[in-house]
């Protein structure tokens, strides 16, 4: 459906913030959508749009409908697998593993089908299937040495599922295997790993002003160096005694 020149334009602008803001900052990502849907309801790619910004915010049943509305209006399957985990999202894992094995899961392409296979994964491990989780995700696409957009994530599901069912060393290697495949840096198998290992991070904000860290000044008298306030307790100190000994503590001739 076409839109006026300026009409599209106030569209666009609307659906671009959505896009930029969507994984920093979804609230607000979400706030850009609803506008873009009050102008132009009836464009497939804002339904989508607002369906994606509803999903992010954890609005299941709202991202839902809108995905409905955009598979409705261009015949896609594609959504059909993010449609699948909303259903998950709203407690009915058993409606997202009935949709794992329609017909419309044949059409997707590959990314899309290893999708579903995470999402149909994800609802056995909602319903209590942790073993049948850990057989949905054993696949050809996970065994294979190929790394692709969607490996990183799969071998991190998998890895997941193994150390929930007390497999610690398969999941250790699984994790390193994403960690492998992972060069954006889309899981944190690095941390996961760490843990296992029982490696802790120290907080790099340490370095704090000695003056404003009580601890930090109190080894540094422990290592023997001089506190601007012990000469002001010194002085003190002295003072008190040349008043018990009945003099001002000054030095006369």
């Amino acid at each position: 459906m076409s839109l006026p020149k300026t009409l599209a334009e106030d569209v666009s602008r609307n659906l671009v913030m959505v896009a930029r803001l969507i994984d920093e900052d979804p609230e607000q990502a979400y706030a850009y959508s609803r506008i873009a849907l009050r102008l132009a309801s009836r464009v497939a790619a804002v339904r989508e749009a607002a369906g994606f910004a509803a999903y992010a915010t954890q609005k299941y049943g709202e991202a839902l409908a809108e995905f409905r509305a955009a598979r409705r209006m261009t015949g896609s399957v594609e959504l059909w697998p993010v449609m699948a985990d909303c259903e998950r999202g709203l407690g009915r894992p058993e409606r997202a593993m009935a949709m794992a094995g329609e017909p419309e899961v044949q059409k997707l392409d590959k990314a899309g089908q290893v999708e579903m296979r995470l999402v149909a994964a994800g609802a056995r491990r909602d319903m209590g299937q942790l073993d049948a989780a850990i057989v949905t995700l054993q696949s050809p696409e996970l065994a294979s040495n190929a790394v692709h957009s969607w490996t990183p994530r799969l071998r991190y599901a998998y890895a997941d599922a193994l150390l929930a069912a007390g497999r610690e060393d398969e999941a250790r290697e699984w994790f390193g295997k994403a960690l492998e495949a992972d060069k954006d840096g889309s899981t944190d198998a690095s941390d996961r790993l760490a843990e296992l290992d029982g490696v802790e991070f120290v907080d790099a904000l340490d370095g704090e002003d000695e003056a404003e860290n009580p601890v930090a000044r109190d080894r540094g008298r422990d290592a023997g160096q001089a506190d601007p306030d012990d000469e002001d307790d010194d002085e003190d100190d002295d003072v008190a005694e040349a008043e018990a000994d009945g003099t001002d503590g000054s030095t006369k001739a």
